[in-house]
């Protein structure tokens, strides 16, 4: 089935796919190949020849892709419609999307890299839900599959959003280890297993963004609300027992937007492709907080 594309406009916004060879039986010598019954040598020629594989019905798909271009300022968004046969795509979305702009239009612009869930590029809104392109599988019996930017950011182009206030916020909370003395080995600052185990669900994060841009809290108040994953790496830190700078992280947070802009809508902790809970460091932020308060 070929592949085809339409556009809509936007209101604002064998058996195995292996071919199977015949064994076929050589003979020694001429006068081995003589003494070959007829029967044999017909049954022989039948088996050599490869068997076609059995071609996989055809599964048409359509996908609805958010596209815009900054070089057509004055061209509105817009969906675009193609159409793909899922018997020959892979079971992701992404695979999706890298058909397309490999077979179908080379315009259409996204992120991806690791294509395993773990670099975070490929975040997007897919049918109303914030995850990663690369995790998602296509629902070959559902409707067409709707793919969007992460909402309420800046796009550069198409599916492409503009994270640079996101990583700004990230390098505000100062994500690295602030310790005050030097190691007693002299080569690396020492931890129990219990306090290592106070940072799983946070360290494993891939600042995808997912959590933070499903947030009401962080569409209304971005530039000084933090936002879940940031706030989750903020936590990450205080709870470490090698950092020695935990008073000075709290007190940058001591103000009324960076940390109470959460409304507890437990978004974050719903839509993260990775499983996180970042209502729950938030949580555990806000306590450390109102405990160090004097």
């Amino acid at each position: 089935m070929a592949s085809t594309s339409t556009i809509r406009m936007l209101r604002p916004l064998g058996q195995n796919g292996i071919a199977k060879y015949g064994m076929r039986t050589f003979a020694t010598s001429p006068v081995a190949r003589l003494a070959t019954p007829a029967s044999e040598a017909s049954q022989d020629k039948g088996s050599s020849m490869a068997a076609a594989p059995n071609k996989k019905p055809s599964k048409p798909k359509q996908f609805q892709i958010y596209r815009w271009n900054p070089d057509k300022p004055a061209e509105k968004p817009y969906l675009q419609t193609y159409t793909l046969d899922l018997a020959q795509c892979g079971p992701m979305v992404l695979d999706a999307l890298i058909k397309i702009k490999n077979e179908i239009d080379p315009t259409l612009t996204f992120r991806r890299s690791c294509r395993e869930g773990i670099c975070g590029s490929c975040a997007m809104n897919i049918d109303g839900v914030n995850t990663l392109a690369c995790l998602k599988r296509i629902n070959a019996e559902g409707k067409d599959v709707k793919i969007y930017p992460l909402p309420h950011m800046y796009i550069i182009k198409d599916i492409v959003p503009d994270m640079t206030q996101f990583y700004k916020q990230y390098k505000s909370i100062e994500p690295f280890l602030k310790a005050d003395s030097e190691p007693a080995d002299g080569k690396e600052h020492l931890q129990s297993r219990e306090d290592r185990q106070k940072l799983d669900g946070m360290y494993e994060c891939i600042l995808c963004a997912c959590c933070s841009t499903a947030c009401p809290s962080y569409w209304w108040n971005q530039d000084e609300y933090l936002g879940p994953a940031v706030l989750m790496q903020a936590y990450r830190w205080v709870a470490d027992s090698r950092d020695s700078a935990k008073a000075e992280r709290l007190q940058r947070l001591q103000n009324p937007f960076s940390l109470y802009r959460c409304h507890t809508i437990f978004n974050c902790s719903k839509t993260c492709p990775k499983g996180l809970n970042p209502a729950k460091a938030i949580a555990h932020l806000k306590q450390e907080l109102a405990s160090s308060s004097p």
